[in-house]
């Protein structure tokens, strides 16, 4: 009996389909009769144009698929532009570019020489504007030319400076007697040994600072050179309780290493040229200053003047353009808000902070640190 029923439910669900089946049979040929009398009528619009069928998407169609995809990671200037048509720039590769100005070759230099994507380098291209220019490097380097020509004419020492005994006593020198006044954390950056630290960190500073001003902006790069900068002396007042901080190698030094970490990231897509040979001369140059400056610390000529500048500054700002320097690079033309990896940099970064303030504050007393008298 069970079987017999199973076989009655069975036969009433295929005629249940079945019927099903003939319905929407009827109601496909009703509609095919109703759009043909239409058809006969009048044209169909533009809208009820049936479109391609599914394998035959045509490459405009693609391309605009996926510039979509990329848009919901860009911020929204870059948005707007994909959904204006800006995007699809015109030409395939910007060496292609006839008759530009000594400006122009000047940016598509830049754009080859800072983004490891061509679209990217297109986008740049095509977008940069001359306002606002980079002002930033430019001015601090001005500055810091200024204030070691004021120095250099006031002492009469253009070499070694800090074996001056006036030298000190700037007021913007950071000494660890003088770590309550907080400025001198930043300030050291103005001043000097001698001609050589100059020249070395205003040439990196104009040639890799300024393009990566005019690519990446100016919040973004200052950002990036003060956070080198004071990273730089607090490092050295954990690490080395008795030396003072001259110069600005900790900033110049984050610049330059993000901008290494970027091109070693990003090897395959940077087209700028003689890219290895130019990134050993950078890694040797930079080497050759570390070594300088550990020589002038532990091997002064003039033991008696006390403590010579660390270098540690040095190595502050390499990490520092590691970590936070090279997730600014790769974050062109998108928020740094919305970058996961950016966050967890900052708060990396303001641990430490908190941790060098409460190092000034508290282990000088507590550890006993024999540092020099200020002067």
């Amino acid at each position: 009996m069970r079987v017999l029923w199973l076989c009655a439910r069975w036969a009433g669900i295929s005629v249940t389909l079945s019927e099903l089946g003939e319905r929407r049979a009827e109601q496909a040929e009703r509609a095919g009769r109703g759009g043909a009398e239409r058809s006969a009528e009048q044209p169909l619009p533009a809208s009820a144009d049936p479109g391609p069928r599914p394998g035959s998407m045509d490459r405009s169609s693609l391309l605009q698929l996926i510039q979509e995809q990329i848009s919901s990671k860009r911020s929204s200037s870059f948005k707007r532009a994909i959904a204006n048509g800006q995007r699809a720039l015109p030409r395939d590769g910007l060496l292609d570019e006839p008759g530009l100005s000594v400006y122009k070759r000047f940016v598509r230099y830049v754009a080859y020489e800072i983004l490891p994507c061509e679209v990217d380098r297109r986008w740049y291209f095509y977008r940069h504007r001359t306002c606002p220019p980079p002002v930033f490097m430019a001015s601090v380097t001005l500055a810091q030319i200024i204030v070691f020509l004021c120095y250099g004419a006031r002492l009469n020492k253009w070499v070694l400076q800090t074996y001056h005994p006036e030298y000190m006593k700037s007021p913007l020198v950071y000494h660890p007697g003088h770590r309550a006044r907080a400025w001198r954390f930043l300030t050291y950056m103005f001043m000097h040994v001698g001609l050589e630290q100059l020249g070395f960190n205003a040439l990196l500073q104009l040639m890799i600072g300024v393009p990566l001003e005019m690519v990446h902006g100016v919040l973004r790069i200052s950002l990036l050179y003060l956070a080198g900068v004071l990273a730089g002396s607090l490092t050295v007042s954990i690490t080395d309780m008795r030396a003072p901080v001259v110069g600005g190698s900790g900033g110049v030094y984050a610049l330059c290493s993000a901008h290494l970490a970027n091109v070693v990231m990003n090897w395959a897509g940077m087209r700028c040229p003689y890219k290895l040979l130019r990134m050993v001369l950078a890694l040797v140059c930079m080497s050759s200053e570390v070594g300088r400056a550990v020589w002038l610390r532990f091997s002064p000529p003039l033991p008696a003047s006390g403590p010579q500048p660390s270098f540690m500054a040095h190595l502050a700002g390499a990490v520092v353009g590691v970590s936070m320097g090279l997730t600014i690079l790769r974050s062109y033309e998108e928020r740094l808000r919305d970058q996961c990896g950016w966050w967890v940099v900052l708060l990396a970064y303001g641990t430490f902070l908190l941790f060098a303030i409460f190092w000034n504050v508290f282990a000088y007393d507590l550890l006993g640190a024999d540092i020099p008298p200020p002067p």
